[in-house]
């Protein structure tokens, strides 16, 4: 095998450093009319503390914070917290979920006023939960809030880009690595299988999410699960996937024709989308509205005919969740501007034809953007190598 052109880095990273972050979240408390907010979106707690365990509450007044967790974490949330420079902001409470509510209960009763707003994450929060809440804290002073915190995860900082840069270039080296095995008559999901097993041998702390491989017909469903279907000579594939480190993500599609090349209408599907697919990508910079970036794929899309065939939106944004704000579609609202990590991956899909799709991740500029995926868009790949 070749030398792999993609192989990631292994110099030091910028450290990444959760400071300001409180500061900028009581700055915006006023917009969602709250005084206090209770965090328990998990990626959320981790974005304001560097805190990553899977059970953790976050509580934020306009001059105290409180993380509580259970015991499983006693060691890891001091450690995290303090080397994320959370500490001395942030204190930690450890025991069972009685003991921590009741914590937190407390911090929100000598902190704020009967008369005060504490704020829910809407979007996460149960009906359960809502209730548990306001039995403790009285239902008069819960209000709904929405993305309160997801709206500053919206600008990624150079330690958080590193993080994604790195992902990506090790999702680009498993690639090169696997993408032989599809002439070989391996099923889907036998190269999903070596396609994660290669990017955590890259460094990867786990997938972005579930790897899609989609062959010959299958790729016309956008989230095709792999299954046994044997990758064949002419076949469409598309290949779906992403790395994760260091809680960061990455996400890039490429679709492959299998040592033959695309004749007719898949063909025709193969050029409409890339060609939609770097327009989209040019048209990422500073000041354009995300529903613009939509337009321009969806307009080539259109004109050729297959409006109706591309039923997703171009994008959204991705960090520590692979679907973040801001959505990349008709009904997106954001204006790009530096900082910013958003995906552009138009499709066509076409039962008895194929499909194909062609994703990207790119980080606004002062001046245009950049991708962070790397690899090559040619539709034969590095089969051969």
């Amino acid at each position: 095998m070749s030398t792999n052109p993609y192989t990631p880095s292994t110099a030091a990273l910028p450290p990444l450093t959760v400071t300001g972050r409180l500061d900028r979240l009581r700055a915006a408390f006023d917009e969602h009319e709250i005084d206090a907010l209770v965090v328990t979106t998990l990626a959320n707690v981790r974005y304001l503390t560097g805190f990553a365990g899977s059970a953790g509450v976050l509580t934020v007044t306009r001059d105290a914070a409180l993380l509580t967790t259970d015991g499983r974490y006693r060691t890891q949330s001091a450690e995290q917290v303090e080397k994320s420079g959370a500490s001395p902001q942030v204190d930690i409470t450890i025991g069972p979920v009685a003991e921590q509510r009741k914590a937190a209960q407390t911090l929100l009763t000598d902190a704020a006023r009967p008369s005060d707003r504490i704020g829910l994450e809407a979007d996460q929060v149960s009906w359960s939960a809502q209730r548990t809440w306001a039995d403790l804290l009285g239902e008069g002073r819960l209000v709904a809030t929405s993305n309160a915190v997801e709206a500053l995860r919206e600008r990624k900082d150079e330690a958080e880009i590193a993080r994604m840069e790195r992902a990506a270039a090790i999702a680009d080296a498993a690639l090169f690595e696997t993408l032989p095995l599809m002439g070989q008559g391996v099923t889907e999901e036998h190269f999903a299988l070596e396609l994660d097993t290669a990017m955590r041998r890259h460094g990867a702390e786990s997938t972005a999410f579930e790897t899609i491989v989609a062959a010959g017909e299958n790729s016309a469903k956008p989230h095709h699960r792999p299954g046994g279907r044997r990758i064949a000579p002419g076949d469409a594939v598309v290949v779906d996937f992403g790395a994760t480190y260091e809680g960061y993500r990455s996400d890039m599609t490429r679709t492959f024709c299998v040592n033959e090349d695309p004749t007719g209408e898949l063909a025709r599907i193969f050029s409409v989308v890339q060609t939609s697919q770097a327009a989209g990508a040019e048209a990422v910079k500073p000041g354009i509205s995300v529903k613009e970036v939509d337009d321009v794929c969806r307009r080539i899309i259109a004109d050729a005919g297959w409006a109706d065939r591309f039923e997703h939106g171009t994008g959204h944004g991705v960090g520590l969740d692979i679907h973040e704000a801001p959505t990349v579609s008709q009904l997106g609202t954001a204006i790009l501007a530096p900082g910013f990590v958003v995906t552009v991956e138009p499709g066509v899909y076409v039962p008895g034809h194929g499909g194909v799709r062609v994703e990207d991740t790119l980080v606004v500029t002062e001046d245009g953007a950049r991708a962070l995926t790397r690899f090559t868009k040619d539709i034969h790949g590095s089969l051969d190598q």
